[in-house]
């Protein structure tokens, strides 16, 4: 992968040493808020708790030496249901609750919205999942991205289906903004001479149980290589319907695929060998084995897709705060901005001027006996 994988233990000084302690430049001593999106309901519910939990665990460990400029953090959840209209809402109760900083998204179709409702407030967004580029290419002072972008994504794409010698690739996405930025870009990218050809680019609608005419529609052009940018509900579906229209060939998923229903939905038998472009899961992280122990022992469960991000969000947001030596967005944008080699689990952080990584951290997974599994870091 991009970067350098830490072990639990340097991420674990970082996060509770010095390196984020100081004196209280403001006379409020009362707790600190970061506020998170997430979803709660719907049917991305079961990655919300993860992405709560990986947040909370750093709240947790920072309280724990002192918090920040000697006041404690809080983490405030609010249930986005990954819809723009309940994210916007969430968004509005977060700023009227005094958050000082947004540590959420996960669907980037539903974090778009709430981007001015924050940034009119003047409160930091460290996005620990949403990675449309169009997050970024509104150029907010107080947008950040700790996931790889769609450009990235779009990359770790090609160079996979190039290094394994695909022909013909398909694309197929849901419309949404995530879904077709990824595809676009990889689309673009095949579109370049010298390369696997493009066999289609369609979009399906989502939320329905029927498929069969968008998998009739791109298995006529005879691509070797199907590359789906959606989420996993609709993803294991198209993906066992395509494999019982007899497509045999290679399927690869974008990261909103990676969860375990994916291969439910599509039955162990369709889902073996479906390759993904994912910034690493906590069981493919080398060095992370502790951090696991810390998180299960706290949560009584696993940690899953997105909890190691929402626990750098929060830790990159507390370096900013401290850094600032206020919670005031405008110092506290400024500070992340200055941010270089800070350690997060993709490796040492240093922003682009766009606000995104300075590498996006993309590692190639496939499906083994039923589980997502390292393939190649792609380094």
């Amino acid at each position: 992968m991009f970067g350098v994988i830490l072990t639990t233990t340097a991420l674990a000084v970082s996060a509770c040493g010095q390196g984020i302690l100081g004196g209280d430049s403001k006379k409020d001593k009362g707790p600190i808020l970061l506020g998170m999106d997430i979803p709660l309901s719907g049917s991305s519910a079961e990655i919300g708790p993860y992405m709560k939990n990986g947040a909370q665990l750093a709240v947790d460990e920072i309280n724990a030496k002192g918090g920040v400029l000697g006041r404690k953090l809080e983490l405030r959840a609010e249930d986005d249901a990954c819809d723009p209209k309940t994210a916007v809402a969430a968004a509005n109760k977060l700023v009227a609750a005094g958050v000082a900083a947004s540590v959420g998204g996960y669907c980037s179709g539903a974090t778009l919205p709430t981007l001015p409702v924050f940034d009119r407030a003047k409160i930091p967004m460290v996005i620990p999942a949403a990675n449309s580029t169009e997050l970024v290419e509104q150029k907010l002072k107080h947008v950040f991205l700790v996931n790889g972008t769609g450009d990235q994504q779009a990359a770790s794409a090609m160079a996979w289906v190039t290094k394994i010698g695909a022909k013909k690739v398909a694309l197929l996405d849901d419309n949404t903004s995530y879904s077709k930025d990824i595809a676009v870009r990889t689309a673009a990218e095949l579109d370049k001479p010298g390369g696997p050809d493009k066999a289609s680019l369609d979009a399906v609608t989502p939320g329905e149980s029927d498929y069969s005419a968008n998998v009739t529609n791109v298995l006529k052009n005879n691509p070797d290589f199907i590359y789906w940018t959606g989420y996993y509900q609709e993803g294991g579906l198209i993906l066992r319907q395509l494999r019982q229209a007899g497509y045999k060939g290679k399927f690869m998923v974008a990261d909103g695929s990676v969860d375990a229903k994916l291969v439910k939905i599509a039955g162990d038998k369709a889902a073996e060998g479906t390759y993904a472009t994912m910034t690493q899961t906590p069981d493919t992280l080398q060095g992370a084995s502790s951090w696991i122990a810390d998180y299960k022992k706290r949560f009584g469960v696993d940690p899953g897709p997105y909890s190691p991000q929402a626990y750098d969000a929060v830790r990159v947001a507390a370096e900013g705060i401290k850094n600032a030596g206020s919670t005031d967005g405008d110092k506290v944008a400024t500070a992340l901005e200055k941010i270089n080699g800070f350690p997060i689990f993709s490796g040492p952080l240093k922003f682009t001027p766009e606000h995104t990584l300075s590498s996006g951290g993309f590692v190639i997974l496939v499906v083994k006996d039923g589980k997502f599994t390292l393939q190649d870091a792609l380094k």
